[in-house]
């Protein structure tokens, strides 16, 4: 095996072996709870210039199929694991994952104390940090780094975004049409929708509101997606002249960091993030605890009690992470609007929030 290093940019070194792509790469380094669904995470195009730290320390146990992947490529930045598989072991894998990740060009590195790791990143924060098993220079390395972009003010939506708009339909009796934009929209989100009768129409994200409005929608979507919320002005202004009109709105992660924006509200940069598939979520309209599926780096900043005034009535923050208190989700009270920081599409994950997209078809038919 090729011996590899890894380096955080307050100068922690790790040594292991190279996985998956041999070369090297920088991104900001975050670490994933979830003990399953790494081919969901690896395709998540919100994890666009991020390195992966997977805390779960058997990694790739059941290889790649054709059916699990969330987009058209592996969007991470590079790959930390502990002790990846030897073999594949499940009917419907493909490859395995060692091979993927060098298929698609995935920087990894192996052999990690990933339980070091994680306690560092909780402690310090996510960091710039590289991966290279071309040389074992670590201060070169380290400079490379240091010269890298920080997450804070990176503009992604646009890089991981569809070129073209393109439809995915209803099953079954079509009832409702959306209009999706795509942020770094994830493959089921279209697909939970339409399983409720909701022919999903998605756009790039530099979609107008001529583009919008031309669907004729009964209801817009904003998608989860990479980088920093406070450079998505221009989504901002789109979703603020859609809520003027009151179509009905629901946005997933970045879209709900949009949502908060276009409502008065500030967005920040969290320590390390959520990331994983076992998040507990309280849902404050009903009291019920969720477990839930979260990647996310930036949060909205809004009070948990009582309401706030927006430029389309009052709102309210409807959900919050109790392991943090962070505000997860937020609804106008006098319109039709509203948003989570979790994915409830789950994929991976639990799908204790499956009835939001429930909500959103019941917010379109009371129009």
């Amino acid at each position: 095996m090729t011996e590899a290093i890894l380096v955080l940019e307050d100068g922690r070194v790790f040594h292991g072996e190279s996985y998956g792509a041999v070369g090297e790469t920088v991104g900001e380094i975050v670490f994933s709870t979830g003990m399953t669904g790494y081919q969901e995470t690896l395709s998540d195009p919100s994890y666009r210039r991020q390195i992966v730290t997977m805390t779960a320390p058997h990694i790739g146990n059941t290889g790649v199929n054709d059916e699990d992947d969330e987009s058209s490529a592996f969007w991470v930045a590079g790959y930390v694991v502990r002790d990846p598989a030897r073999l594949s072991s499940n009917w419907r894998a493909k490859s395995t994952l060692d091979e993927r990740l060098a298929a698609q060009g995935v920087v990894g590195i192996s052999g990690v104390d990933t339980r070091a790791l994680t306690r560092h990143l909780r402690e310090r924060g996510a960091m710039r940090a590289g991966i290279s098993s071309d040389s074992t220079d670590v201060e070169t390395l380290l400079a490379t780094v240091k010269a890298a972009p920080s997450m804070e003010g990176a503009d992604l939506a646009g890089e991981v975004s569809t070129d073209e708009t393109y439809v995915v339909p209803a099953i079954g009796k079509k009832k409702f049409t959306v209009a999706a934009l795509d942020l770094g929209i994830k493959g089921m989100t279209p697909r939970r929708m339409s399983e409720r009768g909701i022919e999903v129409h998605v756009l790039p994200s530099n979609a107008t509101l001529e583009d919008v409005l031309a669907i004729k929608p009964d209801g817009v979507f904003m998608s989860n997606g990479p980088g920093d919320p406070a450079t998505a002005d221009s989504s901002v202004e789109l979703l603020q002249q859609l809520l003027e009109r009151k179509i009905p709105y629901f946005g997933i992660c970045f879209g709900n960091q949009i949502f908060g924006r276009a409502l008065g509200l500030g967005t920040y940069k969290l320590k390390y993030g959520h990331r994983g598939i076992n998040q507990p979520v309280q849902d404050l309209t009903t009291g019920k605890v969720e477990i839930t599926s979260h990647n996310h780096g930036f949060a909205v900043d809004a009070p948990i009690e009582g309401t706030f005034e927006t430029s389309y009535g009052p709102g309210r923050v409807t959900h919050v992470g109790l392991n943090d208190q962070v505000v997860e989700g937020l609804a106008l009270l006098e319109q039709p609007g509203f948003s989570v920081q979790y994915h409830p599409e789950a994929a991976a994950g639990p799908h204790d929030a499956d009835y939001l997209f429930d909500r959103f078809a019941e917010l379109m038919g009371g129009r």
